[in-house]
């Protein structure tokens, strides 16, 4: 049996920075190849739009939400993706802002074809250090999306005050 292709799930409300986090890993010079599976909310696909690499393939889900409704769509393109086994390192999972993260891993292991292909290596959460509190307040994914987390990513940093900084940091740890 070959090895399991790694695939990491990127999660994070809206404009924390998982396309710009996405977008960087894409295009280090690390010589490694993406699969990447992007799912935004809506009709228009802003964030594949913003997604760039050369040797990436980039599939997007526009029907819903990747931790609800498209999950059959998930495992249909990760099957997809298994097809072409030798053509990419790794897989990533851009989610949507609205995302609980729960879902989207359990498709790993719920899925007996998914799970004997691929192994889930990482849940990223990517949150903003300027609006994270405010997040916290009215959007029950953000903590969700922290709890859930295996790294997570504070951004924008350089917004903040240290006392602020600080505050915030608490305020995940306390997740």
């Amino acid at each position: 049996m070959s090895a399991k292709i790694p695939v990491t799930v990127l999660t994070g409300y809206l404009g924390a920075g998982k396309t710009t986090l996405l977008n960087r890993i894409l295009t280090e010079d690390h010589g490694k190849k993406f699969a990447v599976i992007v799912n935004e909310f809506g009709e228009a696909g802003i964030d594949g739009d913003l997604v760039v690499g050369a040797d990436e393939e980039v599939f997007e889900m526009n029907n819903g939400c990747i931790c609800c409704t498209v999950r059959g769509d998930l495992i249909r393109i990760l099957d997809g993706l298994m097809k072409r086994k030798g053509k990419f390192d790794a897989i990533i999972v851009e989610t949507t802002g609205l995302a609980d993260p729960a879902p989207v891993a359990q498709t790993f292991f719920v899925d007996q074809d998914v799970g004997d292909a691929t192994k889930l290596d990482a849940v990223i959460t990517v949150t903003d250090a300027k609006w994270l509190k405010d997040r916290l307040k009215d959007a029950p994914e953000a903590k969700n999306q922290i709890a859930f987390a295996d790294v997570i990513v504070l951004n924008k940093v350089d917004l903040v005050t240290a006392e602020e900084l600080a505050s915030v940091e608490a305020a995940i740890r306390a997740i």
